[in-house]
């Protein structure tokens, strides 16, 4: 679950009449929401679990949540589309490839650079719409590209590397994959959320139900699902479902439709920022400087991409009459 820019988290919602609701909590709620979903790779590497038991566990756990939940939207609303339920299975096959890719990503180039690589869906996510839906791409994400593709470059240890991280390079390829394949998500996920937008958590459950089938299916493939985990390693794997997935969802989901678009894109920057500072601070993850370049160039392209600059005037005007407005 959105896990919304996860990023691996859910995307800033737009507001539902094309003005935000003025709410005091509203940027509290969606900073700590992204701070939820930018410490999700370092609980991941503290859980000293593998990338499939990680991967599926997340989906698992959330599970216990977003079931009831969506078991009491239905009661309320009645049995969810076809298209809902197509379309969202389809969407979490590919959060369930994206999500094994990136848990692999973050063990192998480190927790920070992989939730930095895979912001690429930023610019991923509206060439796709381009690609198989024709819409317009607006200018600043074609300019945020080149940016972007430098960033990543340098990121993923073009220059040089952590010496700490196992398999930089391996780490860096997953890590573009996973956010190509989050992009996919965001793309089908639409359309399951579209088919009848009073129901909110029936499509996520859909998705994350079907990302563990398909997490758990590779990873009995390949040897690699544990649940014989130590106590600590559930309680951080845990923290990663409920924390960086339900909580995280649920206070990006409330936050984002009650601040302006531009302020939203903004402050769901604190993601990555957040993964660096965890892996820097807590893991002692040394990305060397071309590295700290990359994500600060990679940053700065996802910001170019989603933050919508106004004119002062706009701005001041729109905050004094305080009524201004993502999947994962």
């Amino acid at each position: 679950m959105a896990h919304t820019t996860d990023t691996h988290g859910p995307r800033p919602a737009p507001p539902h009449d094309g003005s935000a609701v003025h709410d005091p909590a509203a940027a509290l709620t969606l900073v700590l929401g992204c701070l939820l979903v930018g410490a999700s790779s370092t609980f991941i590497t503290l859980s000293g679990a593998t990338a499939d038991t990680a991967a599926f566990l997340r989906c698992a756990l959330a599970l216990l949540v977003l079931v009831p939940l969506a078991l009491l939207e239905q009661r309320r609303y009645g049995r969810p589309p076809r298209q809902m339920l197509r379309c969202g299975t389809l969407a979490g096959a590919l959060l369930g490839v994206d999500y094994l890719m990136w848990t692999q990503s973050v063990l192998d180039a480190g927790a920070g650079v992989a939730t930095v690589l895979i912001g690429i869906q930023v610019v991923a996510f509206p060439l796709l719409a381009r690609v198989l839906g024709g819409e317009h791409v607006p200018r600043r994400f074609l300019l945020a590209l080149p940016v972007m593709v430098v960033g990543l470059a340098l990121t993923g240890g073009l220059l040089d590397a952590d010496p700490g991280a196992p398999h930089p390079v391996r780490g860096t390829v997953l890590g573009i994959a996973a956010g190509i394949c989050y992009a996919g998500f965001l793309y089908a996920l639409r359309p399951a959320s579209a088919a009848d937008r009073r129901m909110v958590v029936t499509p996520t459950a859909t998705a994350t139900a079907a990302a563990a089938v398909v997490i758990g299916a590779a990873g009995t493939l390949a040897g690699g699902v544990d649940l014989s985990l130590p106590p600590h390693a559930w309680g951080w794997l845990t923290a990663v479902a409920l924390g960086g997935q339900v909580t995280a969802f649920l206070l990006i989901g409330y936050g984002s439709v009650r601040l302006p678009a531009g302020r939203a894109a903004a402050l769901m920057l604190l993601q990555p920022v957040a993964a660096i500072a965890l892996g820097t601070l807590v893991l002692h993850e040394r990305p060397t400087p071309s590295q700290y370049a990359g994500m600060l160039l990679t940053v700065a392209a996802i910001g170019l991409a989603t933050v919508t600059v106004r004119r002062w005037g706009a701005a001041r005007d729109a905050e004094t009459t305080s009524t201004v407005d993502s999947s994962s």
